[in-house]
């Protein structure tokens, strides 16, 4: 029997052609007699409706996918799956790669192409890392990540208000859930320990300073931390 596996991570994946429907229209023109389907990342291993797949193909199935990614997080993991597969007397089609079975061609064939595959991922995931760099270098704003959901002006009205109000009454004016305005005090209060024990120890320079004036110097207090220890 020929069974089709779609997986999509996200719904937004639609606009570069791997929405669930078109490959199960691909699966379905392929031959694909059921195609299967999962809204799961590929990150995870968890997998559910791929694992009860693999428990279920018997010898003489074919696995059909429209691309190598839709089963595997990595070229290594997919060779190692579709070798355990083929163990089992079950083929594996993949439709940009051919078809992969337990013959020695099958073997070479899959061997050299996720050969490729694995060096064209190395090769996105440099080009992606020079280009962070850059970013980096020529952009002092970059952020990498998800950007802040509260500018800093926001977040330092809530926290004076927080000096006069609880927090649910701040939630309620800015609009900053209180489990965000709990993390925040607890890190400007962890902060600021952290400043005044290296302000404590570092007498040689900010001992002659008040604590504000030590403060608006800029100055990282775990570098200064780790600078005193070294001394010690």
């Amino acid at each position: 029997m020929k069974v089709g596996y779609a997986r999509v991570s996200t719904a937004s994946q639609a606009r570069y052609g791997n929405s669930l429907e078109e490959q199960t229209e691909q699966l379905t023109a392929a031959g694909a007699e059921e195609v299967k389907k999962e809204t799961f990342s590929g990150r995870t291993t968890e997998r559910p409706v791929l694992s009860e797949l693999l428990t279920k193909l018997r010898k003489g199935d074919v696995l059909m996918v429209t691309k190598l990614d839709r089963i595997a997080r990595s070229a290594r993991e997919g060779l190692n799956l579709v070798d355990d597969l083929s163990c089992k007397g079950v083929a594996v089609h993949i439709l940009n790669m051919g078809l992969f079975d337990d013959s020695p061609t099958g073997r070479l064939q899959r061997t050299i192409l996720f050969a490729f595959a694995e060096y064209e991922r190395d090769m996105i995931l440099e080009r992606t890392a020079e280009g962070k760099a850059r970013a980096r270098a020529t952009n002092p704003e970059y952020h990498e990540g998800r950007k802040p959901k509260f500018r800093r002006a926001q977040m330092e009205l809530a926290m004076r208000e927080l000096e006069t109000h609880t927090y649910s009454q701040v939630e309620k004016m800015t609009g900053i859930s209180k489990s965000t305005l709990i993390r925040e005090k607890r890190a400007r209060k962890a902060e600021c320990e952290l400043a005044a024990r290296a302000w404590e120890t570092d007498s040689a320079e900010a001992g002659q300073l008040s604590m504000k004036d030590y403060k608006n110097q800029n100055i990282d207090p775990e570098r200064r931390l780790l600078k005193v220890a070294r001394e010690d």
